[in-house]
This record gives C-alpha cells, structure tokens and sequence, in this order.
C-alpha cells in the first residue's frame, strides 16, 4: 500500500503534525508514504519518468523525514490553490488521475479548505480512495467543528491584539484590528471575546455604523487609559456605506479598501476621534503550531490512516461536539458553517454573549 499526501490552499499551523502522523501511522502498518510537493499544481506538472521531475515534485517519507516537523508551522510539502477542473487547459482531472496511478499512489489524504476538500469530494465521487483533512484558520468548513489552524489563529491574535492596548492607550485612539475571516466571523468573535476587546463586528451581520460609533465613542470616554478596541472580521460590511461620501472616494475605489480602513475613516468623518488600524493577517497563520493544533493534527492525521486501514475512504475526518468522527467527504458541499447568530452574539452591543454553557463543546462552536 502506498498513500499519498498533499496540502493545498493556505498553510496553517498543524499541518506538519498531521502530515507526521499520517506517516507514522502508515509505517507502522508497512506501508509507504509518498509526499506531494505543492499540491495539485504538483501533481499535474510532474513527470512521473522523469527522475528529476519526481525529485522536485514528491518526497519520500519516513520516520526520519518527519522528525520535528511537528514543531515547524505551514506545511514541508509546500501548497497550491489549483483545481484542475478550472485550470487555463481546461479539466485537468484525467492527467492528475493517471500521473496518481503511474506514482504507485494507492491512496490519498487530502488537506485543504473548501476548495482543496471540494475537488477531494469530487474525486470520491469517481471512486477514487480519498480522505479529507479539514484545514482553515477561518473555521468554516461545514460538517466539522474544527479545522487546523484556527486554534493557532485565535491565539496568536488574541495575543497581538492584547499587545496593541499599550499603543491605543498611549495616543488615547480607538483601535481597530481586522483578520481574517470572508464568509464566517468566528475567528473574530472568538479572539474578540477572549482577548475582551469592547465591540466585535463579524461577518455575519452588517453593521449599524451609527450603533458602533455611539458605543466606542463611549467606551473610549469611560475607559480611564482613553481608548477602546473594535475587532472587525475581514469579510464584515457596513450598513448604508454606499450611499454616503464621507471618505471622498467613488462606491469602486471604496470597495478596493478593507473593512478596517473603511472603518476607520468612516469614524474620522463622523467624529474628532482617529483610529489605529491594524491587519493581523498572514500572521495568524505564521510560525508554529499551539497545543491543540499539534493534538488535533496528530489525531486527524492516524484517524485518516485508520479510516484507510478499514476500508472506509470517501471520508472527511471532523471533530463534532468535541468527539473526533467522520462525514462523508461531500458533506462539505450541503451547507455553509458560519456564526450562530442568536446564541452567540448581540448585534446590538457588538459583542458575544454565552446564554447556555452546560452540555457545550469545549470549544464553544
């Protein structure tokens, strides 16, 4: 048996302790472990008999391959965001499929966000032995509570974020830190109530910029440092910012500007306050992984041996209400995963709220 490995999309923390563990696991059981560098941009530009094409696009692994890897963040196998169903030739699956084949690749562990899993699933589909890691720091992968990397996300925003006070304070600004997050605010609503920043705008519910104005200016007043923090998901919009010009700039040159920015000189026009801006971004995703992206590497990555082990691929590993289990890989495809709204957060403060934490996953979503 020879399985194969690949990354695609945006690294995140955990993938090497995954990527150890799916090797580990597999060694164990005599099998082989081939990895393939870039993803699937790799495996449709690679020559098969070509030793120096096999070189440069799979490696080999074994126990000393990945020793330590699980202390390094982003991915050893390197990434990609290529489809081959969309590419600039048009569909590219046969060629993926056939250079699989001629690779020796028995089967595949996949790890990606939506649109690495959706391929995944669509290869499941053809029959082909698949299993889908989940990995987002955004967290919005349907059919799973948790994907790799948003622990780490959260952590090291929050961590940032809470650094940021001694600025805001010092110049008595109000603060706003943006991230990551299009379609799903969890990322934000989570590092925002764990670092108690006081408003969170999520992706979820546009927002009343009148409503946060009045209550920052407030919290800025009232706060004897003289600052107040919002944190804003990246994907956030505001209510009515079209139709006003406040910023001086056309509705296109407007959209081209991030949410934070937007934010902030919609708060300078309507106020004498400025604001401190600040884009956490790639490093979210940056440096190494936090305990429970190690632990839940480790665990997703021999759960997918297993699942392979028994037979039973097609599958998205996942972890729901806090117990590791699988779904099948299309599940992704039903539904959309974003913040549930009326139980875990007040739109009307900008802030989250707890109604009912008996009977709780530990990780709250």
């Amino acid at each position: 048996m020879r399985i194969g490995i690949l990354t695609g999309g945006g690294d995140v923390p955990g993938l090497n302790p995954c990527i150890r563990a799916i090797t580990l696991s597999a060694r164990e059981r005599g099998w082989e472990v081939i990895g393939l560098k870039r993803g699937w941009q790799g495996v449709l530009e690679i020559d098969p008999d070509d030793p120096e094409s096999r070189a440069r696009h799979t490696i080999m692994l074994h126990r000393d391959a990945v020793r330590g890897i699980e202390n390094v963040g982003g991915t050893i196998l390197h990434s990609s965001r290529l489809d081959p169903r969309t590419t600039d030739s048009g569909d590219q699956t046969g060629l993926a499929l056939r250079n699989l084949d001629r690779l020796g690749v028995d089967a595949l562990v996949t790890m990606g966000g939506d649109g690495t899993l959706r391929f995944s699933a669509y290869l499941a589909q053809l029959g082909v032995k698949v299993i889908s890691v989940p990995k987002t720091m955004d967290n919005d992968v349907f059919g799973t509570d948790y994907c790799l990397g948003f622990s780490t996300a959260v952590t090291r925003s929050v961590a940032m974020t809470n650094s940021l006070r001694t600025t805001c304070a010092s110049h008595e600004r109000i603060g706003i830190v943006e991230l990551f997050g299009r379609r799903s605010g969890e990322t934000a609503l989570l590092s925002g109530f764990l670092s108690q920043v006081e408003r969170i705008a999520i992706a979820e519910v546009p927002v009343d910029f009148e409503g946060l104005l009045s209550l920052l200016l407030h919290d800025k007043k009232y706060n004897p440092n003289g600052y107040a923090i919002c944190m804003i998901s990246e994907g956030a919009t505001i209510l009515g910012e079209d139709v006003h010009d406040e910023m001086g700039v056309s509705n296109i040159e407007r959209r081209n500007l991030k949410v934070s920015t937007r934010l902030a000189r919609m708060i300078a026009s309507r106020s004498q306050e400025s604001s401190l801006v600040q884009e956490i971004g790639y490093l979210m995703r940056a440096g190494e992984p936090d305990a429970i992206d190690r632990m839940v590497g480790f665990a997703y990555g021999a759960y997918a041996v297993q699942l392979i082990e028994q037979g039973r691929t097609g599958k998205m590993v996942c972890l729901q209400d806090g117990k590791y289990s699988c779904v099948d890989a299309g599940m992704l495809l039903e539904g959309t995963r974003r913040v549930n709204v009326p139980g875990l957060y007040d739109p009307a403060i900008f802030r989250a709220r707890l109604r009912d934490v008996e009977g709780m996953p530990m990780f709250v979503y």
